[in-house]
Parts: C-alpha cells; structure tokens; sequence
C-alpha cells in the first residue's frame, strides 16, 4: 500500500516542527491579501482531504457509481496524471482551487495544529481501510467534479502530493513572515 501513511506522518511532523511555536496571530498573518495563512493551507487541506471520506466509504461499501468515463481506460490513466502532476509540490504555476475546497474561514482558531494532527489520523484510518478497494483497481471521481476520473490509488497520490505542496507554501510563508519580523 505505498508508503502513503508514513507520508502523512512525515507531512504531521513537519508542520508541529515548523508551526508549534507561532501564535494565532502568526498562524493568520498573511504576506499578501489575495494568499492564505498556515492556518488558512491547513484548513484547506484537512476542507479537501474530508470530501473524500464520502466517496471512501461508498467504494467500500459497494454503493460507488463511477460515471461512464471511468470504463475507458485512457481517460482514467491521463485525468489522474495531469490532477496528480498539478497536485505536486512544483508551484510554478499558482492553481485557483474549486469553492468547495477553499479554507472555511479567514481567521483560523488557535487550535489549527491540535486539529490537523487529529485530522491526518482520520486520513490514514479512511487510506488503511480503503486497502481492499486499492487492490480491486477501485476509479473514483473527483470531489469537485464527477467526470475527473482516476484510481483511488492515483487519489491517495494526488492527496499527499497536494499536501506537500501546501506545506511548502506554508514554510515559505513562515520565512516571509520571519523577514517581516525582522524588518519592524
């Protein structure tokens, strides 16, 4: 089953490494208006991993119905690459996320840290018990839209691999916020 929950813990480690000591209103600072806070990129990330639960649950159970173009393979294959490849921590290109993903508020609580840990527990529970329908070739849709097709494999991929890539623009907001420290 890859190596997706080791991966987890490693992203959990990183962000109380990096993040513990900040305070709320450092959690929120923003270095610009139109970009988000590390309280703002974790709830972002635990708002988009929880849109899968669902789906998770209906794989297991049987109940999934996988649209059309989930029986051709080309399309399953090439949506989950070009989703995964836009996921990855290479953040040349800024991506506007879909609504239903944004942070769910502006100013995150104090306890932002405490519940993203308890959150990607949570993940790796729905990853371990998701392992029969990894096997089984399982393609699901996308939270955010029903013909973006790929395996649950390719999810759990896209999942972790969006998840390093916000950590890393939360580690560089940190040191934006460290210069901005410095220059008061």
């Amino acid at each position: 089953m890859k190596n997706w929950t080791t991966q987890i813990d490693q992203i959990t480690e990183q962000v109380l490494d990096s993040f513990d000591s900040l305070n709320t209103e450092e959690l929120n600072w923003k270095p610009t208006a139109d970009t988000w806070s590390i309280g703002q990129n974790l709830d972002h990330l635990m708002v988009i991993n929880k849109t899968y639960f669902p789906i998770l649950k209906d794989v297991r159970s049987g109940n999934h119905k996988a649209p059309f173009l989930a029986k051709i393979s080309f399309v399953v294959s090439f949506l989950g690459k070009t989703i995964l490849k836009a996921s990855g921590a290479d953040r040349k290109k800024k991506i506007k996320t879909f609504p239903i993903w944004e942070p769910s508020e502006s100013h995150i609580a104090p306890d932002i840290l405490e519940r993203f840990s308890k959150h990607q527990t949570e993940l790796k529970l729905e990853i371990e018990r998701s392992h029969a329908s990894i096997e089984n070739g399982a393609i699901i849709s996308s939270p955010a839209n029903k013909n973006i097709v790929y395996t649950l494999e390719t999810a759990f991929d896209i999942i972790v691999a969006h998840e390093q890539r916000h950590i890393e623009q939360s580690k560089e907001t940190l040191e934006l916020l460290r210069s901005a420290m410095i220059t008061r």
